[in-house]
């Protein structure tokens, strides 16, 4: 069995009994005193999660705009400085090698974010697509990363800096410091709320993480929440509804796409075979990833990818990939384990009244 690696504040979510499970390869904390308070906090407090697991390249150099273009599927030529994007990385045939975010530092110096599980298999491809010139360098190492998340993240984060913080708007990061090292305030998160995503050196991780939860209007939110609060908006995980297997168009993402210009992956997104959909399924009991979907009368439809209570809306919520041409149905059955449940075809996001998008200022 592989040896879990660990984050510079795994020792701090032992030592406060956080349940702990193995999740991209690293050792990571489930939840503290349950996902329902965990979730109900980060909906109308604060939570914190221990997001170190991800990975962080830097591109940097002459030419490492137009040559990053040709890799992702962002529109970089409209990304300007204190600016990050949502999109992905694109095999040749168009499938998903990951989702990840793109933040412009300044021309020709951008910090790529992926997803833990895809950090080695992500460098390897950017730097064998990229042309020659700017220098790609893997930093998640030394990088940590902390996400604040919650209708209260504003008030903790200028009590934490003395500062205002009103001005950063939605997508938008601004460069500072904390205890004399470097610190991206990212007004980005995974939650649906209004959130900011620290990144900050590895070892200066654990003074920030005890700066935020020793603040009453905050608490610790592990995994768990994690899924339920992304879920409740429709936010999809890597591995369970966006793969290789499936383009962004048929991941329900054809809207990011506007960029023009060429990419690695382009020519395959005009095969679309299947739609991930949202479903409504009344009720406590759940569906699961790779449960079946099926129309009413029996007809196989596709397959549940993510699925869970909802404890924000009272009722499960799912995603599911249905054949192409099926997705405008509205009426589903999940064959969970014994039980078929009835479900609704759904609109997203699930949970409405999220405040991410909150104007501030």
């Amino acid at each position: 069995m592989e040896e879990l690696r660990t984050t510079p504040l795994t020792a701090w979510h032992r030592a406060n009994k956080a349940k702990m499970a193995p999740f991209a390869g690293f050792d990571m904390p489930v939840q503290y005193e349950g996902i329902m308070a965990e979730h109900a906090q980060t909906r109308t407090r604060a939570c914190v999660f221990d997001i170190c697991h991800m990975g962080e390249f830097l591109l940097l150099g002459a030419g490492a705009k137009d040559a990053l273009n040709r890799v992702v599927t962002q529109d970089l030529d409209t990304l300007a400085p204190g600016k990050c994007r949502y999109g992905f990385l694109l095999n040749d045939q168009g499938g998903i090698l990951d989702d990840l975010i793109v933040y412009c530092l300044g021309p020709d110096r951008y910090m790529i974010v992926v997803n833990g599980a895809c950090e080695a298999t992500d460098f390897a491809w950017i730097k064998g697509h990229l042309a020659p010139g700017p220098v790609l360098q893997n930093i998640s190492a030394d990088t940590g990363k902390i996400d604040l998340q919650g209708p209260l993240s504003l008030e903790v984060l200028e009590a934490l800096t003395n500062g205002s913080w009103t001005r950063l708007g939605y997508f938008s990061f601004q460069e500072s410091s904390f205890e004399g090292a470097p610190l991206i305030v990212s007004r980005t998160g995974y939650t649906g709320e209004l959130g900011y995503e620290f990144y900050l050196p590895w070892d200066k991780t654990p003074a920030l993480w005890e700066r935020l939860v020793a603040d009453t209007r905050v608490k610790p939110g592990g995994l768990g929440a994690r899924d339920t609060l992304r879920l409740e908006l429709g936010y999809p995980l890597y591995g369970q509804d966006l793969d290789t297997a499936h383009t962004p168009v048929e991941a329900g993402y054809g809207a990011f796409l506007t960029k023009a210009s060429d990419y690695t992956g382009k020519a395959g997104l005009a095969n679309v075979r299947q739609r991930l959909i949202p479903l409504v399924i009344e009720g406590r009991r759940s569906a699961r990833h790779n449960d079946p979907v099926h129309l009413p009368d029996g007809t196989v439809a596709g397959v549940v990818t993510s699925g869970s209570f909802a404890p924000s809306l009272g009722h499960c919520v799912a995603l599911a990939y249905v054949k192409d041409g099926l997705q405008e149905n509205m009426d589903f059955v999940v064959k969970a384990a014994k039980v078929d449940l009835p479900a609704k075809r759904g609109t997203l996001p699930f949970f409405t009244q999220g405040t991410a998008r909150k104007k501030l200022a």
